[in-house]
């Protein structure tokens, strides 16, 4: 009888920046979500959450999560990016994987405008916002490229964020977006997705999870395949969402 080789145990690690002030609309609930799934499978996973004067070394990092906060929290948080911008940059342009949601996303780009003065973003992605009149808040919907199911998720922002020629996350199908006029929502760029979408917005949209993780593990161990999982109860809910909204 041929002896079967041992599986090789896959691990990811997972950077959360700055919870104690980057955590709006529950965005622990994504660390939540891509822990268990991966746990679910037989993957190693380990989230480690850094503080303002922590160092962070990105190559020890998988899948790094900035999530939101208000004006003023983003605007303590910027003064710190400017430490990192160098060392996340790269890990950026060396196939890192990023989720960005509303104020996080915002600090992707060039800057946000606001009444109070400019934020000053990490410039990872050539994108940048402007603070609108009043808030754009809802329930959204979107049809993105990457998946074969809509993405669903709440959106309550002032800030209009304008990408450029960069992809979208999605085509807005029920909701607001990026800004009121552009029909699209968040951005693309290699493997970094920012939005607007809380709910949070990876329980909600487990596709979402495991592309974040098929790409993790692909630029770590070459290959980004993942077991299925019965995903019938969130697949059922999407629909419902969808139905009610854009239907």
């Amino acid at each position: 009888m041929e002896s079967s080789e041992r599986k090789e145990t896959r691990k990811i690690t997972i950077g959360h920046l700055y919870p104690d002030l980057l955590n709006l609309y529950g965005d622990r609930g994504n660390i939540a979500c891509l822990m268990q799934r991966c746990i679910w499978r037989g993957i190693e996973a380990e989230t480690v959450e850094f503080e303002l004067n922590d160092q962070i070394d990105f190559s020890k990092l998988d899948i790094v999560l900035l999530g939101g906060g208000s004006d003023r929290e983003q605007m303590i948080v910027c003064q710190k990016l400017k430490d990192i911008q160098e060392d996340f940059k790269n890990y950026v342009e060396d196939n890192g994987v990023v989720i960005a949601v509303c104020g996080g996303y915002q600090l992707l780009g060039k800057y946000y405008r606001t009444e109070e003065g400019l934020i000053e973003g990490l410039d990872l992605v050539d994108l940048y916002t402007e603070q609108g009149e009043g808030r754009l808040i809802g329930n959204i919907v979107l049809q993105s490229e990457l998946f074969e199911t809509p993405v669903v998720g709440f959106e309550n922002h002032g800030g209009r964020t304008f990408i450029g020629q960069n992809r979208p996350f999605g085509k807005v199908l029920h909701g607001y977006g990026n800004e009121e006029n552009s029909g699209c929502e968040g951005v693309v760029y290699k493997n970094v997705i920012g939005t607007y979408l809380h709910g949070p917005l990876l329980p909600k949209n487990p596709q979402v999870c495991d592309w974040l993780i098929a790409r993790a593990l692909e630029r770590k161990y070459g290959s980004g395949e993942l077991e299925e999982l019965d995903d019938s109860q969130e697949l059922e809910a999407n629909r419902y969402i969808y139905e009610r909204f854009v239907k």
